[in-house]
């Protein structure tokens, strides 16, 4: 049985959706077993019984626009989101699910379940779908504005494992984001770690990918720093919402129009469901000693959901004991 703990009262939808959310993974596997944390009163209004889930009580819940969220941990452990992620650190969950404020997720992982050892940073990393329902790995997507080349290259290691395990890619090709395809574009530190991922032998590498060609390179997984991912998952998302909304206003624009729109109207949702993010669940936090998935903080019940189907498939591909393994290779070349 796989153990996950889940932060129920993280989110903007929290914990309704947190909750029905559980209720539809519950019912689709069953191997899982979930315990919840947050307010027993609460999540009792909208729970399915059922023998396995547990409800881990606090009334406590960390704020969604949280400014400091170091202070947060060391003044009250008991917000739900750090109680969740310390049941992973006492072994009794086998990875963790919350909605909650990113920076709190990033700094619960790092403070209490600790960096994997040899690795300097963690990363926030995203699942991205294209068109055709592709999945690329982007990481960091923003845990870190500031980074060594080195950096670049632990996180391109772990999502190579992630990819192999998790999407079942035999040889994950690597990009580095830059404003080049050509060797020697971009800063200083862009330059080095081309150098340093092409010369590893842990590494598929590609070369640099420049945004435009994000979605149809031949590329597995981008790696980048926080402050440039962060910057390219969120023209990202505001893009393919962009192009949603804009479809819809020229489908209703005119009568021809709504006749087309009928017309092509399967075509459109085969591609909403392949760019779906929600088919995702969630981002993770890599680089720390567990399974930490970072769902959406506007996530609703289908989302949430396949976040937990995330976390409990990461945790069957025992990855934690593959990232080890690589990263370990890595800094005993």
């Amino acid at each position: 049985m796989i153990r996950l703990a889940v932060d129920a009262m993280g989110g903007d939808h929290a914990p309704i959706e947190m909750v029905k959310g559980v209720n539809l993974a519950i019912e689709k596997f069953d191997d899982i077993e979930i315990h919840l944390f947050g307010d027993e009163n609460e999540i009792n209004k909208y729970l399915t019984p059922s023998p396995r889930v547990k409800i881990f009580h606090t009334t406590h819940v960390l704020d969604m626009g949280v400014e400091d969220p170091i202070k947060e941990l060391r003044s009250n452990p008991e917000y739900s989101m750090f109680k969740a992620i310390k049941h992973v650190k006492d072994g009794n969950a086998d990875a963790v699910l919350t909605s909650g404020p990113t920076q709190g997720a990033v700094v619960g992982g790092t403070l209490i379940l600790r960096r994997i050892k040899g690795m300097k940073r963690v990363a926030i990393c995203p699942f991205i779908p294209d068109f055709e329902g592709r999945m690329r790995i982007l990481l960091d997507s923003g845990a870190n504005v500031e980074f060594r080349p080195e950096h670049l290259l632990d996180f391109a290691v772990v999502a190579s494992i992630i990819s192999k395990s998790y999407f079942k890619v035999e040889n994950p090709k690597v990009g580095l984001v830059n404003i080049g395809a050509e060797p020697g574009k971009g800063r200083a530190e862009d330059i080095e770690a081309y150098e340093l991922l092409k010369n590893n032998p842990q590494i598929n590498f590609y070369g640099n990918v420049e945004p435009k060609e994000m979605l149809t390179s031949d590329v597995d997984v981008l790696v980048t720093d926080g402050f440039t991912g962060n910057i390219l998952m969120k023209s990202y998302e505001g893009a393919v919402k962009a192009f949603s909304d804009a479809i819809k206003k020229e489908v209703y624009s005119s009568f021809k129009a709504k006749m087309g729109g009928l017309l092509m109207k399967n075509a459109f949702k085969n591609i909403k469901r392949k760019a779906n993010p929600d088919v995702v669940g969630g981002a993770i936090i890599v680089g720390i000693e567990g399974i930490l998935v970072k769902a959406h903080g506007s996530s609703d019940a289908f989302a949430f959901s396949n976040g937990i189907r995330l976390a409990r498939e990461l945790a069957k591909e025992d990855i934690m004991s593959k990232v080890r393994v690589a990263i370990e290779a890595l800094h005993n070349e």
